[in-house]
């Protein structure tokens, strides 16, 4: 029996092993640096790749989305010296993969370095209350030395941020005193503030009040004044009706005595009569012509005399 085939089978079961293991597929947002004999080669996108067995080599696969990298704090001196110790996040994305595996040996290693030195240089130049208060000019400036500098290396860096500043923990106890005191400060302010306004409002409503009653006293001042001006008309008026009735009662007197042509004792009789009538308990004040007045007392000592006699 034959066994010539088994030798084939074997050479060709090894082909499509080496093969499947030479047979590479880069994912998105991948890329695999190739060389081949020790030499760069090429820089595979995503899709499907083949390499040549013992002639190319994948020597670096590289991710390209941004990453980011929090490195551990770093001691940094302001410029009154003051020793801060401050710790960064750097955003950054690779965009050449040959530079970043070509560029330099420990690329991350290279960053933190690069990072530390920059921002000990920028913290340099400030003192301790410029560097807290300005953490946004702080990350602009080493966003700008850090993505010109990392720029051979296929680096860019998107965004630098302080994540943390800790100062001395005197200066923290000073800060925290000095806090304490500003809010004790505007407490006191706004305590003024609120007994000023109660004493605005309590002077407002004092004057208010005031106005009020003065406001009342005019108006009853004027009303008063009203009820004796109504009075003194209506006083007026009694007396124009007064006068008014007895010249009315005179009139129908006269035409009466012109109809009977009486003599000049009846007509004196008949006035003091009609002047009797016209008072009727209303008339407070009536005037009695002297003619009358001497016929009253005439009738009055007539009266007298009769009575005696009975």
């Amino acid at each position: 029996m034959s066994l010539w085939w088994i030798p084939i089978s074997i050479v060709i079961f090894l082909l499509v092993i080496l093969m499947i293991v030479n047979f590479h597929i880069v994912k998105q947002s991948r890329a695999y640096v190739v060389e081949r004999l020790g030499r760069f080669h090429a820089v595979w996108n995503q899709g499907p790749h083949f390499k040549i067995p013992f002639i190319m080599q994948v020597i670096k696969k590289v991710s390209l989305k941004e990453q980011v990298a929090d490195f551990p704090p770093q001691p940094v001196i302001t410029k009154d010296n003051v020793t801060m110790q401050i710790d960064t996040v750097i955003y950054f994305q690779i965009t050449d993969p040959k530079l970043y595996t070509y560029g330099v040996e420990y690329p991350m290693n290279a960053i933190e370095n690069l990072t530390a030195t920059t921002l000990r240089n920028i913290i340099g130049e400030m003192e301790l209350d410029q560097s807290l208060t300005s953490r946004d000019i702080i990350n602009t400036r080493m966003r700008a030395i850090l993505d010109e500098a990392t720029d051979p290396w296929g680096i860019k860096i998107n965004r630098v941020e302080l994540k943390n500043i800790i100062p001395p923990k005197e200066i923290q106890n000073a800060m925290e005193k000095q806090m304490k005191a500003e809010r004790e400060r505007r407490e006191s302010i706004l305590q003024a503030e609120g007994q000023k306004q109660s004493q605005v409002l309590v002077a407002e409503g004092e004057k208010q009040a005031a106005i009020l009653r003065a406001s009342a006293a005019k108006e009853a001042a004027i009303l008063e004044a009203e009820g004796a001006k109504q009075a003194r008309i209506m006083a007026a008026e009694a007396e124009a009706e007064a006068i008014t009735r007895v010249q009315t009662a005179l009139a129908e007197s006269l035409r009466l005595l012109n109809e009977a042509a009486p003599n000049d004792q009846v007509v004196k009789l008949k006035a003091l009569e009609a002047m009797a009538k016209i008072a009727d308990g209303k008339a407070t004040k009536i005037i009695i012509p002297s003619e009358i007045q001497g016929l009253a007392g005439l009738a009055a000592s007539a009266k007298s005399v009769f009575e005696d006699e009975r």
